[in-house]
């Protein structure tokens, strides 16, 4: 589930004209993408497509966020990031929570329209993973715009995976399933960004 990060957080802020440029481009990417699966997914009624299609809205959300705060105070930028965790938070839990109704309510999605769609997500990720890994480490700011860009490059391996498991079974487990596998890694990013967020206040206090 993991695209190696390290764990080692350096000190870049974000302040460089080269990683605004790059932020740029990735939000016009993600806010694309986001209108294009959500509306597929919906089509197609793929929780897994809507649940991806969330997490572009989250990224885009975020980048918009992190050039905003860029050369603000370590206390604004630990503010914001802390905000971005909540947001993530919130889209696991909504993810979670339309998985469960999905079970009981609607029916097998198409999975022509979640491969074709999920193949093309891969490719903007892919595009914005190679645009912002050589800034993958730093303050709690920059690493949540990170995290946000490996979760979308990991859901839309998940995406396409559910939908050769939904062609195979002609059944909307596979979807299901990996709707609920992308709540738990939008729970786990949130939990790692408020954390340094955390950290990286109490440093500043102290």
């Amino acid at each position: 589930m993991s695209a190696s990060c390290g764990h080692h957080h350096g000190s870049f802020d974000g302040v460089s004209d080269d990683y605004k440029r790059r932020l740029w481009v990735v939000i016009a990417l993600n806010a694309g993408m986001f209108a294009v699966e959500m509306t597929a997914g919906r089509l197609a009624q793929s929780q897994a497509l809507q649940a991806d299609a969330l997490d572009f809205f989250g990224d885009a959300l975020t980048y918009g966020i992190s050039l905003a705060v860029i050369g603000a105070s370590v206390a604004i930028r630990t503010r914001a990031a802390l905000a971005k965790g909540i947001s993530l938070l919130l889209m696991g839990l909504w993810v979670f929570g339309s998985t469960v109704y999905q079970v009981f309510v609607a029916g097998v999605p198409q999975a022509e329209v979640m491969g074709v769609i999920g193949f093309l997500a891969l490719a903007a990720n892919l595009a914005s993973v190679l645009l912002l890994v050589r800034y993958k480490d730093g303050d709690a700011n920059v690493r949540s715009v990170w995290l946000c860009s490996r979760n979308d490059a990991i859901g839309n391996v998940a995406v396409m995976i559910a939908a050769l498991g939904v062609w195979g079974t002609a059944t909307g487990w596979p979807d299901l399933i990996v709707a609920t596998i992308m709540a738990g890694l939008f729970l786990s990013s949130a939990i790692q960004i408020m954390t340094q967020a955390y950290r990286e206040s109490r440093g500043a206090q102290t």
